[in-house]
């Protein structure tokens, strides 16, 4: 595996400005978003409106993700997101989410998710995570993905591609009728294959209006996770798989996660909602 030394914290600039016409989330300004009390099924119009909402956290995503490269810092493929979505008349989800101070979260090699944008700078050989989700029309689409920074070690890359190859054969498993385990069983029976360990604590979750609904995705085979899918039915399915443990530690900012042996970890997510014979992604550019 590459002898990168370990992450640490960097600086924060301060938080970015979003235009006053522009619609924010409720739980902006709060401590807490107030929790859902709606449908998991979704009308035509709500998943017409999270295809808009999808596809802009879809190009931002990959807007920020064209700037990666040894060098540039997390802070700057932050602002390429924020300003993305600013211009295409959505507000960045994550930014005031519990107190989140960025547009997007950028997980570096040994952090599995939440990842604050800094000051830190990428290296060759590093891998990142960008996860963007944009709120529009009053609701959410959030993705995220794994990407290259320059020449990096097999092992990581081929964790990436089979993190990747997870969340396709997790959304070929949807059908209206099955139980949402299903979706945990197909990833962690592939990852067992390779010998990664499948994050159990941070998991998919229903998505419309509110940001993170209620409904819980597990990426392991739960047997808690009995709830029935059904077409309308509108969540993300996320796998963060890692070269070792599943096991983690929080940094003291809060959100920052990372893997307690600190090896490697990869994620890709998409939203999407069930339909009558499967799943269509919501989140494409």
């Amino acid at each position: 595996m590459s002898g990168q030394s370990l992450l640490v914290p960097g600086e924060i600039t301060p938080v970015r400005s979003v235009p006053g016409n522009i619609r924010r989330p409720e739980y902006v300004g709060k401590p807490a978003p107030t929790p859902y009390t709606g449908p998991e099924v979704q009308d035509a119009d709500t998943v017409e409106r999270m295809r808009i909402a999808g596809r802009i956290a879809a190009q931002a995503m990959e807007e920020a993700a064209r700037h990666i490269a040894p060098g540039v810092t997390t802070d700057q493929l932050d602002k390429v997101a924020h300003d993305f979505m600013v211009d295409h008349g959505a507000y960045p989800s994550t930014l005031g989410y519990r107190g989140f101070p960025k547009s997007l979260c950028s997980s570096l090699n040994e952090v599995i998710c939440h990842g604050i944008p800094d000051s830190t700078v990428l290296r060759d050989g590093d891998i990142v995570n960008l996860d963007v989700t944009a709120y529009i029309n009053g609701v959410h689409g959030d993705n995220n993905a794994t990407y290259l920074c320059g020449d990096v070690d097999e092992e990581s890359r081929l964790l990436v591609e089979r993190t990747r190859e997870s969340l396709n054969r997790a959304i070929k498993a949807v059908r209206p009728g099955r139980q949402i385990n299903v979706i945990g069983r197909v990833i962690e029976s592939y990852a067992k294959r390779f010998g990664y360990g499948v994050v159990r604590d941070f998991t998919g979750h229903g998505i419309n209006s509110s940001f993170h609904s209620g409904l819980i995705i597990p990426h392991y085979d739960s047997p808690h996770a009995t709830t029935v899918m059904q077409p309308g039915m509108t969540f993300t399915i996320e796998p963060m798989l890692t070269l070792g443990t599943h096991d983690y530690d929080m940094w003291e900012d809060g959100w920052t996660v990372v893997t307690k042996d600190r090896k490697r970890t990869a994620q890709f997510e998409h939203t999407l909602v069930v339909t009558e014979t499967g799943a269509e992604i919501l989140t494409l550019p």
